[in-house]
């Protein structure tokens, strides 16, 4: 009779933390940004109407759950459960077909989205942004409007005449200045910023962390519970990759749980990425990263810690280092996560 019961709390043991595994693995959403639906603006940041239809119909027939975005920021605030094939919709920029293209297809479906946008461009009257009449009655029929910055500058650059103290006072302000501008004209106060370009540095994510905003980028990756809430990963879904054929690959990514060591801002022309995994549902030998196309050296420090490096000295400019790795506990699903890095002059 011993030997049942202590077999049986073994059972119960191992059955507790397979659940506990399974079940934190499902802990994942993607979240998809959008600029603009047109056929007329640069491929690089557009996508047709018909293309645009056909993302929001596959999410539909093959049973996502199209949830504002701010449930997701709350689930991982909270460390509540993400239900499996949660996905968000955003834009940014906040231009004017996303009221005339974009709007009539999102509530055809009746799906939920966020509009990133520039307040002072807003206010300057730009023709090529909503104006505020227009973005008070997406909101009326469920849009969510939050924060791009004051007028879409890189926001992690120290301007030649001022000193870095001077830099902080600056962006906090066209932060905290833009997030009153939204709370006065559309009454959401959500705090939550895209950074313009989706760069960053470790400066501006504690600028973010000290006004309690979340940090939300343009690098790829699904989102879960351990998803660092001053840089949030979204796959851009326009241009070259607005092609269902590879973005369904992409919705039904899982995220890595790691923490990561390495500046996004740096001069260093071959800059190495270290990644510590707090779980690992994947084999080191099917782990594999990649920058700008070319493979990336990879070196395995202990069991769960990596450490990626590109082969070649990179150009100036953005760049990022994107990995993969299938699931061992869900077959045909991949791991997904991109860190961006700025390589400086």
């Amino acid at each position: 009779m011993e030997r049942f019961m202590a077999s049986k709390k073994v059972f119960h043991l191992c059955l507790g933390l397979f659940l506990s595994l399974y079940f934190g693995l499902a802990q994942a959403a993607v979240i998809l940004q959008y600029h603009h639906v047109s056929e007329t603006l640069p491929r690089v940041t557009s996508l047709s109407e018909s293309e645009f239809s056909d993302h929001l119909g596959f999410l539909k027939e093959h049973g996502y759950q199209v949830v504002p975005l701010q449930q997701i920021i709350e689930s991982i605030k909270q460390q509540k459960s993400i239900p499996d094939k949660t996905v968000a919709l955003t834009f940014d920029d906040g231009f004017l077909n996303n009221f005339t293209q974009a709007a009539p297809i999102l509530k055809r479906f009746n799906y939920p989205y966020t509009i990133f946008v520039n307040p002072q461009l807003i206010d300057e009257g730009k023709n090529y942004v909503m104006s505020w009449q227009q973005l008070r009655a997406l909101a009326k029929e469920g849009a969510f409007i939050a924060n791009h910055s004051a007028k879409h500058d890189y926001l992690h650059v120290i301007e030649n005449d001022e000193s870095f103290l001077q830099w902080q006072e600056r962006v906090r302000k066209d932060i905290t200045h833009s997030e009153l501008r939204i709370k006065q004209e559309i009454g959401h106060n959500f705090k939550y910023l895209a950074y313009p370009y989706g760069e960053f540095n470790q400066a501006l994510q504690q600028i973010v962390t000290e006004l309690g905003f979340v940090g939300i980028g343009q690098h790829s990756g699904a989102v879960g519970l351990h998803t660092d809430l001053t840089r949030v990963p979204r796959f851009p879904a326009s241009g070259i990759y607005a092609n269902l054929a590879t973005l369904k690959t992409k919705i039904a990514s899982l995220p890595f749980s790691f923490k990561v060591n390495a500046k996004s801002v740096t001069n260093n022309t071959k800059p190495q990425l270290k990644l510590s995994f707090l779980e690992k549902d994947f084999n080191k030998g099917q782990f594999n990263c990649f920058i700008a196309g070319n493979r990336a050296k990879i070196t395995w420090l202990s069991d769960n810690q990596v450490e990626i490096q590109a082969e070649k000295e990179l150009n100036k400019g953005r760049t990022r280092y994107n990995c993969t790795a299938p699931s061992k506990a869900k077959p045909g699903r991949y791991y997904w996560l991109s860190h961006p890095f700025v390589i400086s002059p």
